[in-house]
């Protein structure tokens, strides 16, 4: 850091929310008045509207997807206040929080017992951008999306390399009954791209899919050979270093891992009435509804716990 400690609370050039919190911190101190930030990050996730077909399990097991669809069968909600709490220590040049008893982070242990993804495999790469190059023979990717998927969606409905989510789900949410093994596949197809799309990667727009999936679902049979767990995590990683800047407040990516974690490793944070244990981890707190009253005080009352953490208090085994 040098001897210039205002870089403490910069990252690339653009201003850590802690420093606000610091700033405002030494003014009230100076008596000029006695706010303090109360920041509360949006949460951008979508719930996949998609009925979880029978049909479906033996290609989401194949991919090692099927503990997330059934994480999404059941309605999640984030604590916010509780997750911009923990936002507020995030440190980007390292990936961790920095706690009052020194630094810990989400692992892949973490994300393959709290989402139950496979943490080994090849690495999910060559997607997030110019995917179009990825597309066998060079054809282009709304031909290729028609030929994998049995239909292509209106201009209305599309946002250049997007696609509305309320259109896959009209489009994709019931298979038919005397569906026959191709027309499965091409819902198969669509289902995990929304499973995909809104569970581990979904961005701030909270209600579109990229087609960038569509070189993995055009070969189920391949689709297990992937890490998951690493790609969803990085991609959590990326997201919390931008919610970091103080001017963001839209929050996506595997927020269910993110508040799973929280639970799991620091148990007093736990909310109360859940203790049956379930597989994955993060399924225990199914159901669970953080209150709705005001965020600011919320994330200040969270804030003033997470400052009195002592190491005794955070869990080190993940079976407790």
């Amino acid at each position: 850091m040098g001897d210039d400690p205002a870089r403490l609370y910069r990252l690339d050039g653009v201003a850590h929310i802690a420093g606000v919190i610091n700033d405002e911190l030494y003014i009230s101190v100076c008596g000029s008045f006695h706010a303090q930030p109360e920041r509360c990050i949006r949460s951008m996730r979508r719930q996949q509207g998609m009925r979880l077909d029978d049909r479906y399990v033996p290609y989401l097991q194949m991919a090692g997807l099927y503990h997330l669809a059934r994480l999404n069968d059941r309605w999640f909600r984030l604590d916010e206040a509780l997750v911009s709490a923990f936002v507020e220590r995030w440190r980007p040049e390292t990936h961790t929080f920095h706690m009052p008893f020194g630094e810990c982070t989400i692992t892949l242990q973490d994300v393959a017992y709290q989402l139950g993804l496979p943490v080994d495999g090849r690495y999910v790469s060559g997607c997030l951008s110019e995917f179009h190059i990825y597309i066998d023979g060079g054809r282009p990717p709304w031909v290729w999306f028609q030929e994998l998927l049995g239909v292509i969606p209106p201009p209305s409905q599309v946002q250049k390399y997007a696609v509305n989510c309320s259109w896959f789900q009209e489009t994709f949410g019931e298979c038919p009954e005397d569906a026959d093994d191709d027309t499965v596949r091409r819902y198969v197809r669509a289902y995990i791209m929304m499973l995909l799309g809104t569970q581990l990667f979904a961005d701030k727009s909270g209600n579109r899919i990229h087609i960038r999936w569509l070189p993995y679902v055009a070969r189920l049979e391949e689709l297990g050979t992937y890490s998951w767990g690493s790609a969803a995590l990085a991609w959590l990683y990326r997201c919390m270093c931008r919610v970091a800047n103080r001017h963001v407040v839209k929050l996506a990516g595997p927020l269910q891992l993110l508040q799973s974690w929280i639970f799991w490793r620091f148990p007093q944070f736990r909310p109360a009435g859940y203790e049956t244990f379930s597989w994955p981890l993060a399924s225990r707190w199914a159901g669970y509804n953080p209150s709705g009253s005001e965020k600011g005080p919320r994330v200040r009352s969270w804030r003033l716990r997470i400052d009195r953490l002592q190491s005794r208090e955070v869990s080190l085994l993940i079976n407790n």
